[in-house]
């Protein structure tokens, strides 16, 4: 009876820490999935065109508006209507007894939530470079150098309302899944070059090829019909109407490119 109790005891803890090591193993796998892999090599520094990221700027919501949305019983990120809820003043009169208001801000996309996000790492052919060692006396090596200047472009995969302000949620949620410099569009300066050497054999051709990154964003989309109401000296958010909408969206990663190499 004593060994059956201790083993009773032992399945039950077994169970008990179960999911978290279950939970701990997706976590492992999605961290590895967004690890940058030897190949992709960072051109922040080389890169001859100064890429801008005004693109990942986020904007925080004012003291009145954090209450506004943290009270609403929908989720609210929309980045440009928390800019202009900002730009609101709201102040009724605590004496106001008996007054109401309902104002209407509009029909909006609220809350981005993702659903699954990948990385293609060879989004887009940027470069290549060939050396040619037929009939050299040993090995030669050769290194990257972007030959054109090149401007590599994201977007949505489907027409949707708002779009910009749909990119600019999608961006900010890819952002926090893999922890890159992401944007909607990224440009690679003619004459930006890597010393990472690739070694070239006798009587061989060696041909290094550039890509371009991306990240596969992909979610739902809610919309609302925003109002703000105002009771008295009360006021809140509130949002009649809603509905979801799937998107996906391809996301480059900026001053990052992966490279292969082919020996011919």
């Amino acid at each position: 009876m004593k060994y059956a109790r201790i083993l009773i005891a032992i399945m039950a803890l077994a169970l008990l820490t179960l999911p978290f090591s279950i939970a701990g193993k997706a976590e492992n796998v999605q961290k590895k999935d967004t690890e940058i892999p030897n190949h992709v090599l960072n051109i922040s520094k080389e890169n001859t065109y100064p890429n801008s990221n005004k693109d990942q700027i986020v904007l925080e919501p004012s003291e009145l508006v954090r209450e506004l949305t943290e009270d609403s019983a929908i989720v609210i990120q929309n980045p440009e209507l928390i800019r202009i809820l900002n730009e609101s003043t709201l102040k009724p009169s605590p004496l106001a007894i008996g007054y109401r208001g309902m104002i209407y801000m509009g029909h909006w996309p609220l809350e981005y939530q993702s659903a699954e996000t990948n990385i293609n790492w060879q989004y887009q052919k940027v470069n290549t470079n060939q050396l040619s060692n037929a009939g050299g006396e040993s090995a030669k090596q050769m290194n990257y150098e972007q030959q054109e200047e090149r401007y590599v472009k994201g977007g949505l995969t489907a027409e949707i309302d708002n779009p910009r302000d749909i990119k600019l949620m999608m961006l900010q949620q890819a952002q926090k899944n893999t922890k890159l410099p992401l944007s909607f569009q990224t440009v690679i300066g003619k004459g930006t070059n890597k010393e990472n050497a690739y070694g070239v054999p006798l009587n061989k051709s060696g041909i290094l090829t550039a890509y371009a990154p991306a990240v596969n964003e992909k979610g739902t989309i809610t919309f609302g019909e925003v109002y703000l109401e105002l009771k008295g000296s009360r006021k809140q958010i509130v949002v009649k109407n809603v509905t979801k909408q799937g998107i996906g969206a391809w996301i480059p990663i900026q001053d990052h490119l992966s490279f292969t190499f082919n020996v011919q």
